[in-house]
């Protein structure tokens, strides 16, 4: 009996480091391109870049809308993750493996391109993305999931785990090689020697896979796998219930933001007339489109009147209004302000509408979330400059070391926005 037990236990540990071994072997720890630089002053401008277009859609060290990106430069080539942040759809366009692989995981969302930043803006970027925040990543992790991918406090460079990560796993093969050597030696030893029968047969016993197939541990862990990824699905599912991020539904004429707002200029307030005014932007009728298309009935100097203009004329002559699609629609529990956030507060449309002057066709750029609303009144600098409507609540923060922000003036308050 002594034998066996001695036996029985050798199985186990190689099992366990087995185990062990391959869960090692499936983690992920994200280093970072050694040619990205990791200077106070890049990531700083990185991190403006990064709140001001990124941050609806992605977070650092965990999926989101998008990927988790620390880490893009040691999993692709800087080049790389340049064309894909500036146009994404170009680089799937072009057959890109990588980039159809990312669009497809993420339910064909495209990414909104991002022409408008510089080289210098994108490696400030890529500075934030690999060494911004780390220490807030770990004290968020609480499971310990984010701290795997970030060494914020443990003073180890993210750039070493990977080396550190190969030496375990070569430290681990070594173990298993050891003790298989020693589980050979013990057998000739033991085969050598008179035993009776049923210990000869322990002995000699061959491993099957299908006993382990079958058995009840294998069975359980399969199930609870199963029943996690199922729970996962659902949770995520119930999560993007209402988010419509990413509609670009068809509308009743091709009207073009790149070509009015993006190539010639028109501020979005001439059409948009009661965003600085009221709680609407509303939408333009035919007849301030009539303005301009009175005398432009076509585009590019082409000769006759373009289909799309002439629906202008036929709402008008019909007096009939254009039936647009409204595409961003926030839930009618919650009250949103424009003429607060534009007129007072000076925020700019592509905050919350991204690059509308690059949209051939509009489509909702930010979650609209209540968390995504939240984030911003705790980020965003009141602009109280020469604006008489801050004077006062200014004159009561004067104490405070830290710029004032929204949430300081009741932005976080359920009645701002519920009642």
């Amino acid at each position: 009996m002594s034998i066996k037990r001695s036996l029985l236990s050798v199985p186990l540990r190689i099992s366990t480091l087995a185990m062990v071994f391959f869960l090692v072997l499936g983690a992920q720890a994200f280093g970072a391109n050694p040619d990205v630089s990791d200077s106070e002053e890049a990531i700083a401008a990185g991190k403006s870049i990064f709140n001001a277009n990124c941050k609806t859609c992605h977070k650092l060290d965990q999926k989101y809308t998008g990927p988790a990106l620390r880490g893009v430069t040691d999993r692709r080539s800087i080049d790389w993750a340049k064309s894909f942040i500036r146009n994404s759809g170009a680089l799937i366009a072009s057959g890109d493996a990588q980039a159809n692989a990312i669009y497809k995981e993420y339910n064909n969302l495209a990414m909104p391109n991002h022409e408008f930043l510089s080289d210098s803006d994108l490696d400030n970027l890529l500075s934030y993305i690999e060494y911004g925040d780390k220490e807030a990543a770990v004290a968020d992790g609480g499971d310990g999931s984010s701290a795997s991918s970030s060494t914020g406090g443990s003073g180890v460079p993210s750039e070493y785990l990977t080396i550190i990560l190969a030496v375990l796993v070569v430290v681990l093969l070594l173990i298993l090689i050891v003790l298989g050597l020693i589980i050979s030696v013990l057998t000739k030893y033991l085969n050598s020697q008179k035993l009776d029968e049923e210990d000869q047969e322990f002995i000699n016993q061959k491993f099957n896979f299908s006993k382990v197939l079958k058995s009840d541990a294998f069975v359980i862990i399969v199930t609870a796998l199963v029943i996690a990824l199922v729970a996962k699905t659902a949770i995520d599912g119930l999560y993007s219930v209402g988010i419509q991020q990413g509609y670009a539904p068809k509308q009743p004429i091709a009207f073009s933001h790149q070509l009015h707002a993006g190539q010639y200029e028109i501020e979005c307030q001439y059409c948009h007339t009661g965003v600085e005014l009221g709680k609407s932007a509303n939408i333009p009728s035919a007849n301030i489109c009539m303005n301009c298309h009175t005398h432009i009935q076509n585009v590019g100097g082409k000769d006759g009147i373009s289909p799309e203009i002439q629906k202008i004329y036929n709402a008008v002559d019909n007096n009939q209004p254009i039936e647009w699609v409204r595409i961003h629609n926030l839930p009618d529990l919650a009250y949103f302000n424009h003429a607060q956030h534009v007129a007072v507060g000076g925020i700019e449309c592509q905050t919350c509408h991204g690059p509308i002057e690059e949209m051939e066709v509009v489509y909702q750029h930010s979650s609209l979330t209540m968390g995504w609303c939240i984030d911003c009144h705790r980020q965003t600098d009141i602009n109280a400059a020469g604006n008489e409507y801050y004077d006062k609540l200014v004159q009561l923060h004067s104490d405070s070391k830290n710029a004032l922000k929204v949430k300081d003036i009741g932005g976080l308050e359920c009645a701002k926005c519920h009642y």
